[in-house]
């Protein structure tokens, strides 16, 4: 079986091309020439090198290809942004780029027998944010209608929107039945907050509390949750060759489990020995504050900074339940990384590597 992933220099991208060697497919990474190939060092690992910027050069490249192998049995669409300076630059790389793979594949006559693809939580936005009682929220669910509060999210909400209306058509009674090309099956997963090595985000918190101070803003309660990197690629490899039940769905990922919004960076602590760590719990207004300032600050630089207003509203949600039932259900998935060990292993690993 012949494997495209792209965005495979990327965090996630590296761990799902790792996943494809060890169960022996032909693995190909996808990314532009120059990209980093620090976690790609495997000698068995192919390259694809594809700008999907430039369409017209994107189809050139592809012809290479298509001439070399012919095309791919499964194309796993993990390229993407997550930080962008300007808010349009965020549809650029993650909707139009999209649009430029899929229509490329099909005036190639390349298409896959499927096609994965890697969108995020962060498309519901806080549509389940009313607490049902005093203390807790109701799981958001894969057909609530999308209420995105970020550039991130309503990115990915387009490119969600645009691939389940290319790829299908409907029947009478609205549900997703038939595909318009090639009979290729679509599969798209929400992952929540992803975490584990090589991962620079949740990296930022565990630098603060080696250094003593853990901050955190809002006073109503939180819930989050999160997904381990290896969790969230086995979620993803369950779907290869079961098309024809997971055609069209959407599913959301995480371990399974809901945590209190202090239980990453305890675990944190606990696993670098910190003692002595400063909690500080700020006030929103003070967080959209510091944001604003720091978005501009970054627009005079030119240079993006870990805080703006995307960076603000996800922040400020308080709810980030989310039922995987279905993805269990209909695809086996059975997450082995609840938060307690991937944190110990992803700790481990920025200390192996020197990052703390």
């Amino acid at each position: 079986m012949k494997i495209l992933i792209t965005g495979a220099s990327g965090f996630i991208g590296s761990f799902l091309c790792e996943e494809g060697l060890k169960r022996g497919m032909e693995t190909w990474a996808g990314m532009r020439e120059h990209s980093s190939r620090r976690w790609l060092q495997n000698e068995k690992l192919n390259f694809a090198f594809l700008d999907m910027t430039k369409p017209e050069q994107l189809k050139e490249q592809l012809a290479k290809y298509k001439e070399k192998i012919g095309k791919w049995n499964v194309v796993i669409h993990a390229a993407g942004a997550t930080k962008c300076l300007h808010s349009e630059d965020f549809f650029k790389n993650n909707f139009d780029c999209t649009r430029n793979l899929v229509t490329a594949l099909q005036e190639m006559d390349m298409m896959p027998e499927q096609f994965l693809y890697l969108s995020s939580l962060s498309v519901l936005g806080p549509v389940r944010e009313n607490m049902v009682n005093d203390d807790d929220y109701e799981e958001m669910k894969n057909d609530d209608t999308p209420q995105p509060n970020t550039a991130y999210g309503e990115s990915k909400v387009k490119s969600e929107q645009w691939l389940l209306s290319t790829f299908s058509t409907f029947s009478t009674d609205s549900t997703f039945s038939t595909f318009s090309t090639n009979n290729s099956k679509l599969t798209i997963f929400r992952p929540t907050g992803v975490y584990g090595p090589r991962e620079k985000d949740y990296f930022i918190m565990a630098k603060s509390i080696k250094q003593h101070v853990d901050f955190a803003v809002g006073y109503k309660k939180q819930i989050i949750t999160f997904v381990y990197v290896r969790d969230l690629v086995s979620a993803i490899f369950a779907a290869i060759g079961k098309g024809d039940v997971a055609n069209g769905k959407i599913y959301a990922v995480s371990d399974g489990r809901n945590y209190s919004s202090r239980a990453f960076s305890d675990l944190i602590q606990k696993e670098l020995g910190v003692k002595n760590v400063l909690h500080i719990k700020a006030p929103l207004w003070f967080l959209k504050a510091v944001c604003s300032v720091s978005e501009a600050f970054s627009h005079l630089t030119g240079k993006m900074t870990a805080l703006n207003n995307d960076k603000y509203n996800i922040m400020k949600q308080r709810n980030w339940k989310c039922d995987i039932t279905p993805l269990q259900h209909d695809l086996g998935y059975d997450p082995q990384w609840q938060l307690e060990r991937g944190v110990k292993e992803c700790m481990e690993w920025y200390k192996n590597e020197g990052w703390l």
